[in-house]
Parts: structure tokens; C-alpha cells; sequence
């Protein structure tokens, strides 16, 4: 698939997502780089492709993330193993995107860890005040209030070296072929928390080996997985100690 015959594939789904979306709900899409055939060029292809499905589906674009994965191998090799003209390609774009402008979200439910310098801020109840470089000031008590963790950026780093899964060895038991595009747990825990509360409804319509079902099931959320693909449905239920009701 490539052209606008891919464009108007992903388009097609703005009309599905409408009709099954609450009216506060959200989609998130994941779209890696794309590079032009035998050009160390990229292609726009998903920029416009992504645009199409906007427009399309007159959804309100809520924020553009990153997910860095750090492990991720050197591509393309041509470009930037073997030329060394290139750049490691290392992240890919995730779209979030409702019919609304004010989707259900709550960044409290995503917290990470403070840093030991906030930790230690907090311990002292105090910090150097004022106006910044950056021209905003800062009041004395501004950073004081613990608030139980930082907020997320919108670069999530998350590498994806798992070859040891429960899902991995199941799949190697029943003879059953892994799917081969995999992402980690942690990148579809993270907006099922950010996004929905316990008993909502999160559906994957390529569900592939069903990270989401699996992690809206560990986050006491009600799943729908849809995957045409009976191998890669089967190796699924590896992800649920091979029993699903």
C-alpha cells in the first residue's frame, strides 16, 4: 500500500472512529517515519495521510507525542549503516486526537517520580526565586507543593527489548508465530490511564498480539480488540495465560 492509495485507507477510518467515539473519547495513533523508495529522502505520505483523517473526521488534533525508544536498531540501514549519510531513525509520532477540544484526561493519573533535586527542594521549602532567562518569573512559592509526582513531557521514552514475554514463550510452546510489530506494555498503559478511568471501554482496532487488551484488562478497563489474523489472535491469549473469556 503506498500513494494515496494509503491515504485514503486511513481516512476511510475517520467515519468509523465518529460513530464509535463518546462524545469526550479519544483515538491515538501511532505513524513512524516514512522515506522516500530508494531515496535517502522522507516522505510526507503520513503527514498527509494524518491530515486527511483529521479533516475527514473533523477531529479536534489534542497533542502530538513522541516515543523514543533508545534500543530501536539503526535505520534506514542504507542511509545510515551503510552510506553513513544519515541519522538513527529512533521515535515515532503519536497523535492524539477527539471530537472535541476538551477530551476525558487527566495527566494526575500519569505522574512519574520526582527528581532528586525536586525531592530535594521539597525537603528544604526552598529555591532560588525571580525573573528567568526566559522572562517568566517565578514566586517564592511556586515549586513548593508536593504534588505526588511530575508531569509527563510529551517525549515518552520507552525501549522495546522484550524477547523473554510471557506472551514471546507462550507463542514458542504452541509453535504459533509472534507478531512481528510489538509495542511495549508500558506505551499503552500509559494513555489508558491518562485517558480513561476503571470500567470504560478502550478498543483497538489493530489489535496485532493485544498489548491493549492486555493492559486495559491489568487497569480494570472493559476492552474490545478487533485482529483479522487467527495466528496472531491465538499467540494473544498468551497474554492472558492462554485462558480468555
Amino acid at each position: 500500500m503506498n500513494g494515496n492509495t494509503y491515504v485514503d485507507w486511513l481516512a476511510g477510518f475517520a467515519d468509523i472512529f465518529k460513530l464509535l467515539l463518546k462524545p469526550r473519547g479519544s483515538v491515538v495513533i501511532e505513524l513512524g517515519n516514512a522515506w522516500e523508495k530508494g531515496k535517502p529522502s522522507m516522505s510526507t505520505l503520513a503527514l498527509k495521510a494524518l491530515m486527511a483523517l483529521l479533516e475527514r473526521g473533523e477531529f479536534s488534533l489534542c497533542q502530538q507525542l513522541i516515543w523514543y525508544n533508545p534500543a530501536r536498531l539503526p535505520s534506514p540501514a542504507q542511509w545510515v549503516n551503510v552510506e553513513r549519510i544519515r541519522l538513527k531513525d529512533a521515535y515515532t509520532h503519536l497523535w492524539w486526537m477527539s471530537r472535541t477540544d476538551r477530551p476525558h484526561a487527566d495527566n494526575r493519573r500519569v505522574l512519574t517520580e520526582y527528581s532528586d533535586s525536586m525531592k530535594d527542594l521539597l525537603a528544604k521549602q526552598e529555591y532560588n526565586t525571580g525573573k528567568r532567562p526566559s522572562e517568566h518569573k517565578i514566586g517564592e512559592k511556586s515549586f513548593l507543593k508536593n504534588n505526588s509526582g511530575a508531569i509527563p513531557s510529551n517525549v515518552i521514552t520507552l525501549a522495546n527489548t522484550h524477547s523473554n514475554s510471557e506472551y514471546q514463550t507462550y507463542c514458542r510452546e504452541q509453535n504459533l508465530k509472534p507478531h512481528p510489530a510489538r509495542m511495549p506494555p508500558g506505551l499503552a498503559e500509559f494513555f489508558i490511564k491518562f485517558l480513561t478511568e476503571p470500567d470504560m471501554l478502550v478498543l483497538d482496532p489493530f489489535a496485532g498480539s493485544n498489548t491493549t487488551g492486555a493492559a486495559a484488562e491489568k487497569l480494570g478497563r472493559r476492552w474490545i480488540a478487533i485482529e483479522p489474523q487467527d495466528d496472531y489472535i491465538s499467540g494473544s491469549m498468551g497474554r492472558f495465560n492462554g485462558n480468555l473469556i
